[in-house]
C-alpha cells in the first residue's frame, strides 16, 4: 500500500536538505581554508589590484578559472555560494512537496517567492 505523503514528511525532508546544504557548504569553504593556507595567502598589497569595478561576466569567468585551477579562494567562494543557494533550493523542495500534497494554496506561495528570487538574482546589477 502507496503511504501518502505529509506535513511531517515535507519537513523531514526539507530539514534534511536545509542540513545537507550547510554541512557541504561548511566542508567546502574548510577544505578552502585548508588550500588557502597551504598556498601561503598573502593580503594584496594595493587593493585597486583587485579589480573591484569589473563587469559581472569578467567576476564570473575569473572565478570559474581560479575554480578549475583548484585556488584555496575560489574554493571557499563556491562554499558561500552553497550556502547562498541552500534557501533557494528549500524553496524549490517545498513547491514540489506541496504539489506531491496537493496544497494549491502554497504552490502559488512558493511560486511567487521562486519567481521574485528568480528575477532578482537575473535582473540584477553590481554597482
Amino acid at each position: 500500500m502507496k503511504k501518502n505523503f505529509t506535513d511531517v514528511d515535507l519537513n523531514r525532508s526539507v530539514g534534511n536538505l536545509l542540513r545537507l546544504g550547510v554541512i557541504l557548504s561548511v566542508a567546502t569553504s574548510l577544505i578552502g581554508f585548508v588550500k588557502l593556507f597551504i598556498e601561503g595567502f598573502e593580503m594584496p598589497k594595493k587593493y585597486s589590484s583587485l579589480n573591484v569595478g569589473t563587469s559581472s561576466e569578467k567576476v564570473w569567468s575569473h572565478f570559474w578559472d581560479s575554480l578549475c585551477k583548484g585556488q584555496g579562494s575560489a574554493i571557499i567562494q563556491l562554499g558561500i555560494l552553497l550556502l547562498i543557494f541552500t534557501p533557494l533550493m528549500r524553496i524549490v523542495f517545498a513547491l514540489i512537496g506541496y504539489l506531491k500534497e496537493k496544497d494549491y494554496v502554497y504552490v502559488v506561495i512558493s511560486s511567487i517567492v521562486l519567481t521574485i528570487m528568480a528575477v532578482s538574482f537575473f535582473a540584477g546589477y553590481a554597482h
